[in-house]
């Protein structure tokens, strides 16, 4: 009897979730050698009487060290101004979502399919409300929708977050601004 046989279709579908996270490393160029190359350059014949110096060789190119760029594409915080607007409901939350009553991997399979689903029906802004945790503290699906919106599943559909105000629900919502197709 093989592994994938003992897995019930719970644990299969959490496997596939865990396994779908996780991004391949690039795999490293080998370092070219060259037997018997050596750094120390081989040592100079005598000059002739008269004779020019030879020119240095010039350093080898080295490209300019940046600092690391952002992630192509990768949700970041909403300006100010558009975070304003959307908590005056001058730009319209088009969608809302509740994440009540989910379980971890409930709320980030409902979350990927409402925010693919609303970007393919044209929409620019919507409300995602995670609840604040039980006792005061910080709840799981709370603590880990940054994390969502932020994977590479995606990355294509969201263009940014933000808090909510308090009247669509304060710190257990949040808007979410979604790209165009």
């Amino acid at each position: 009897m093989s592994r994938r046989e003992d897995l019930s279709p719970e644990d299969r579908r959490i496997w596939a979730r865990v396994a779908g996270s996780v991004t391949p490393s690039k795999p490293k160029k080998p370092l070219r050698v060259t037997p018997g190359a050596a750094d120390i350059p081989p040592p100079a014949a005598p000059l002739a009487k008269g004779a020019a110096k030879p020119r240095p060789a010039p350093p080898p190119y080295r490209p300019p060290v940046s600092a690391p760029a952002r992630a192509r594409g990768t949700p970041e915080e909403l300006e100010p101004r558009r975070q304003r607007r959307l908590s005056r409901e001058r730009d319209p939350i088009e969608a809302k979502i509740d994440l009540h009553g989910y379980g971890r991997f409930q709320a980030q399979d409902a979350l990927t399919a409402f925010l693919m689903g609303a970007q393919a029906r044209g929409y620019r802004a919507v409300l995602v409300v995670t609840g604040q945790g039980r006792r005061g503290g910080t709840g799981v699906i709370r603590a880990s929708v940054h994390e969502w919106l932020q994977a590479p599943a995606l990355r294509g559909v969201v263009s940014g977050f933000a808090p909510a105000a308090r009247h669509h629900g304060g710190d257990g919502a949040m808007y979410v601004t979604i790209r165009r197709r």
